[in-house]
This record gives C-alpha cells, structure tokens and sequence, in this order.
C-alpha cells in the first residue's frame, strides 16, 4: 500500500510540472496565408507573436516606405516575438523578450480573447515610446494579455528607428513615388494600421473600432497620425501619454531642412551616395550613426505622412475627428534639466530664468514660483517637465478639444513608484537600475511620477515589471488606470465600473477637468493652465 501511494505522489508530482505548459497550437488565416500561434487554455487568451506586416526593409528596401507582403504557402509559425528594431541601449528602462535585432523588424503581436465565433471586439493598437531611436512591441510592460482581458485584441507595432527609420536626403526624396523621404518609421506604424484594417477581423476584432494608443515617442506617433491623411480614416480613438508631435517636441521638420540633416550626417560619414550607403552592412551603418553622436533624426512635413504642422492641421479641422484620452505625469524630469548643474537656491534660479527668458522672466517666475529650496525643486521640475513634454501635450489636448465636436479627457499621472525590489540596486539613468556601490551616481530622490512609470500601471503589466517592490496601493492604482483606458477603448468614454467620474474637457474652459490618478483619483480643476498658454506663444505656436 505505501508503494502505491508513493507511485501516486511521484505521478502527481509528474503530471504537475507536465501541465505547466498550457499552450494548444491554432492558427489564423489572414491575407498573406495561415499563422499558428498559441490558445492559452488556461486563460482563454490567444497571441501570435513576431507576425510580418511587411517586406524585410533590407538591401535596396532600406530607406523605402514599407513594401506590401507576398503571400506564402503552408503554415507560418508566429509563437516568438520578431527580432526588434537596431538600436543602442539608451534608456535603462527597456527590457526586451525578442531575441535580438535586425533590420529584418517589421514584426507585430496579437493578444486575443476571442471564442471561436467571438466577432467585433474594440482594438488596440499600441506604439512604444524611446525618441524614435529605441524601443521595442516585445518589452513586458506593453504586453497585451491583461488588457485584452477586458475584453478587446491588442496589437503591439515594430517600426524602424534612427538612421533606418527616419534618415531624409535629396535621392531618396527623388526615388520615392511621393517624392519625399524620412519618417518611414510613421510610415511603418501605419503599414501596420493597414494590416490592422485588413485582418483584425480573424482575431475576433472590428476594424471599425481601433483605438491607438502611445507613450512618448509612441504618443507623438499617435498625435501625427491622427493629423496624417494617411492614417486619420483607420482610427476610432486616441490615447496619448506624455507627449505630442508639437513645437518644441520632436515636431516634425520641413522637408528640406530634414533634406539637409541628412546630406550633412552622409557627407560627415564620408558617402556621396545612397547607393553606396545602402551597401554598408547593417554593423557599419549603426556604428557610423553612434559615432556621429546624433540621437536620431526629425520626422518630416514631406507633403505625404505630414501635410503641415499639428497646430496648422487641427486649426483647419482635418485630423482625424475621434475622442481623445491624454495626459502626462506630474514630474516628467528632474529640475536638474533646467538648473544646468546650478544648485536648487533663488540666486541660480534666477539667473537660469534670466539666461531663457531675458525679456520676460519674471513673468515666467510668477507662473513657477520658489523662494526656499524646496519651492525652487518644485518649480524647477514643473518648467523643466513642461518644457520636455508637458506643454506639447497640452497644445494636442487644446487644440483637439477647440477644433472637434469629440470628447478631450485630460490626466495627471501622480503616483510615485515604490522601491527597488533588490535593494543591492539603486535608481539609475533613464529609469534604469544600477548597483549599488561607492561609484554608484545619486539620483535625486523623485518629486512626483516620473517620465514612462506609468504604462505598466495602464496596461496593467506591474506583475511583469520585477523591478519594483509593488504594494497594494500600486495595484489599486493599476487597476483604476487600466479601467479608464479599457472603457475608453471599448466605448469610447473613460467612465464606468463605478469609478470616479471623469469629465470631459470644455471647449475654451480656463480650467478644464483634469482626472488625478493616484491611489485616490479624482476630478479636479487645472489650476496651473496659465503656463501652457504663456508658452504657447513663447514657442510660437498661438496664432
């Protein structure tokens, strides 16, 4: 008898770690021919991950517009993520599953919780964020299985980035049907939106109800295509996080000074050609980008992706008339980036304001206000993140809400992350860790919510993230954050669940309603809005 039981114990213990793998193959039939992913029958979730969306942009492809797929026959395998976009490591805060890069990139993810007769379920497509020089649709907290069970499909996008995605010269512009050249990053984001519209459809989704949705660079992805006459008619909502395509945020160039960028990286570079550009291996182009020391290059008003700035777009009323959810975080970057390595006291203070604002600082020293260091941390924090990102997203938040008859809902994203889970690790660059050591550079302890520490929390991917010690009050926010995204996905208004209410912003409102997420979220008044508008004429943005 005890031999038995000792039998059943170890068959037990067999059949348990035997079951750990709950995947069942199925496959998708889409316009190019048949993918195989995997049905999660534990949680009723599907995803075909690394699908192509496009031709390899390799060898005479490089530096073209993304070129349409041939079809192909038999099975194609789509159950690991696609090699991601070549890039340096930039940002700490990137954490990729591919396995490794390539220019071979143009790769997309589906999430899926559709039942095998499930038809019309809401989309999201999501950009990354990284300046359009970094990033990855593979990075944990862009996963899409959480938010797909809210029920909708979730599409995670590759594009090019850097020299590969963004690179403007005269031949290329001549080459080109369009006869423009750059943003072919954009233009693969909206290869993707193609392919959305034209397959979603056998994951169980309604082409008709994509949402598009984007943090940083991701987000002013998402601004410009609303703006674009090539994307504005695939899209029903928009979701931006910190960050808009608009003066002086990455707002795209004219043609011929991204024209002149280019010829003057090439020629530096030692090439007169493309031709002989186009030659180089993928190792010798990126080491010539990196030893150029440029981040990346300008998106481009090339008469074609972009017909003219975002503010002159929206004022003529010819973007993409769609909701709007947007926002950003309430310490987007330290006051550092404004005090230039001057200490946080009233003497240096001024005298920053003085150096940017030689005819009007005290104007802008009523509006961010210090006396006491403390004060001065604050008020330094606040210009330096509006000068970032803050503003640009204010601008896109103001001019769809004057020039739309769709609804404008407005965030400020507060909460502080918690601790390091490893306390032999210590806040580094970028959002990055480092150890912890004499050598170990101090980071200023954080403010407010900094840049991107949200979009785990939105797309409710903290169980992923393992960098930070979670509590309770992460995971309520978490859930309160992915709510107001997932309602407005599948309908278009934040609201529902019972949570707080969120008005939408009034057309000309001096203080617009603006929802706080923190662990207790609520409406408020914007009481800071003054700022954004003395800045919008000091950029020149306000006819």
């Amino acid at each position: 008898m005890r031999q038995f039981f000792l039998f059943v114990f170890v068959a037990a213990g067999l059949c348990s770690r035997a079951q750990t793998n709950n995947y069942l193959a199925v496959q998708a039939t889409i316009e190019n021919g048949v993918i195989e992913g995997n049905y999660d029958t534990k949680t009723g979730m599907q995803f075909y991950l690394g699908v192509p969306f496009a031709k390899p942009p390799v060898g005479d492809l490089r530096w073209r517009a993304p070129q349409p797929l041939d079809a192909w026959k038999g099975v194609k395998h789509t159950k690991k993520f696609g090699p991601r976009a070549v890039q340096g490591i930039i940002f700490g805060d990137m954490k990729s599953r591919s396995e490794g890069l390539s220019e071979d990139c143009l790769y997309l993810n589906v999430w899926t919780p559709a039942k095998r007769n499930t038809k019309n379920l809401p989309v999201l497509v999501y950009f990354y964020g990284g300046g359009l020089s970094a990033g990855d649709g593979a990075e944990p907290r862009y996963d899409g299985e959480s938010m797909a069970k809210k029920g909708m499909v979730v599409v995670t996008v590759n594009y090019r980035l850097n020299v590969f995605g963004f690179l403007a010269h005269p031949e290329l512009s001549k080459e080109a049907s369009y006869k423009a050249s750059g943003n072919y990053g954009l233009l693969d984001q909206q290869a993707g939106l193609k392919w959305v519209q034209k397959n979603i459809a056998a994951f169980g989704g309604d082409p008709k109800k994509v949402t598009i949705a984007g943090e940083s660079a991701g987000s002013i992805s998402v601004s410009m295509h609303m703006a674009s006459p090539l994307s504005k008619n695939l899209i029903a909502g928009a979701i931006g996080e910190s960050g808009g395509g608009i003066n002086p945020t990455m707002a795209p160039v004219p043609l011929a000074e991204a024209e002149k960028t280019g010829v003057e990286f090439t020629t530096k570079a030692g090439y007169k050609t493309i031709a002989e550009l186009r030659k180089l291996s993928t190792r010798e182009l990126f080491e010539i980008f990196t030893e150029s020391r440029r981040f990346g290059f300008p998106t481009v008003i090339d008469g074609y992706f972009l017909t003219a700035t975002l503010p002159e777009i929206f004022e003529a009323k010819k973007q993409a008339q769609v909701p709007l959810l947007l926002g950003w975080n309430s310490a987007e970057i330290p006051g550092g980036a404004f005090m230039q390595g001057q200490p946080y006291n009233k003497e240096s203070y001024l005298k920053r304001l003085k150096a940017e604002y030689p005819t009007n600082w005290e104007t802008v020293l009523k509006l961010y206000p210090g006396d006491t260091t403390k004060d001065i941390e604050v008020a330094a924090t606040a210009l330096a993140s509006d000068r970032f990102i803050v503003y640009s997203t204010w601008k896109w938040a103001d001019l769809h809400a004057n020039n739309s008859s769709q609804p404008v809902y407005r965030y400020l994203y507060s909460k502080l992350r918690p601790p390091l889970a490893d306390q032999n690790l210590t806040p580094g660059l970028a959002g990055g860790t480092v150890k912890r050591d004499a050598n170990a550079i101090k980071m200023p302890e954080p403010i407010g919510a900094p840049h991107a520490c949200e979009i785990e929390y939105c797309m409710g991917n903290l169980h992923l993230v393992t960098d930070y010690a979670w509590t309770e009050d992460d995971y309520k926010v978490a859930a309160t954050m992915q709510n107001y995204f997932a309602n407005f996905i599948i309908t278009g208004n934040p609201n529902g669940n019972k949570q707080p209410n969120w008005p939408a912003v009034q057309p000309g409102d001096a203080q617009p309603d603006v929802m706080v997420i923190d662990v207790t979220s609520k409406a408020i008044k914007a009481a800071n809005d003054a700022r954004y508008h003395f800045l919008d004429k000091a950029y020149g943005n306000k006819k």
